[in-house]
């Protein structure tokens, strides 16, 4: 993967739903910003939107880690497409009388990496790996349309293992480059234990880099993860 100079360039997915892609990707936004590189990020979709009250929702946290203000110019920049809904995209979609083909989503990504200039574009994806995210398509189809390398958040919770292992199992065999696997700490206090969850993924992981990502603490574990990915903290953007 290209180095810092040239850009790095990665799409945040998610083993499950709620497993903490936003945590991850604004993590390693914050970390690569507090090093003095630029950085871009793009959520194309999101569903579960209220349009009265949005800081504290996905596209209002990426802006937020990237010092931009909350602004209707920058969230629809941020997230093109948003839906009422909670429901997956084409579901919430179809709620507003809406179409929602995959194509469009597809030239809007790939125009905004082409014209990118910034040390690390993230873009971060919805829902599952698996979850429908257009017509007929699913998150799977936008990161095989874009081959960028991908960072595979999984959950701590009771279960998160086995989702964690087959979507990088379903990645593998749509020859995915993974280029590390987040684990995102679960916020309740009877989750498994973390490092012990860490480990277990690690050991059936086969060689892909595995990264815990504490939900409490400073952005040291993000700081690790833009050295795996090729932006090194310390160098001139």
């Amino acid at each position: 993967m290209a180095g810092a100079m040239n850009g790095a360039r990665v799409f945040v997915a998610g083993s499950h739903t709620d497993v903490g892609k936003t945590h991850v990707a604004c993590g390693l936004i914050r970390a690569a910003r507090a090093s003095g590189f630029s950085v871009e990020a793009l959520k194309p979709i999101a569903s579960g939107f209220d349009g009265a009250d949005w800081a504290d929702s996905d596209p209002g946290r990426l802006l937020d880690a990237l010092g931009r203000p909350l602004t209707d110019d920058e969230l629809h920049r941020m997230t093109p497409w948003r839906f009422a809904a909670p429901l997956a995209p084409p579901m919430a979609a179809k709620l507003e009388g809406q179409a929602l083909p995959l194509a469009p989503i597809v030239d809007v990504c790939a125009a905004r990496l082409a014209a990118t200039t910034a040390d690390l574009f993230v873009l971060e994806g919805v829902g599952g790996l698996m979850s429908p995210l257009a017509d007929g398509a699913t998150g799977l189809d936008l990161m095989t349309a874009l081959t960028l390398p991908v960072l595979l958040v999984g959950g701590g919770y009771l279960g998160a293992i086995s989702h964690t292992l087959t979507a990088l199992e379903v990645l593998r065999m749509r020859d995915q480059t993974v280029a590390a696997v987040v684990v995102s700490q679960d916020a309740q206090a009877d989750a498994p234990d973390f490092a012990q969850t860490l480990a277990l993924v690690a050991t059936h992981a086969s060689g892909v880099p595995v990264l815990g990502a504490p939900r409490s603490g400073s952005d040291d574990w993000a700081a690790d993860l833009l050295a795996l990915i090729g932006v090194q903290p310390g160098e001139s953007a």
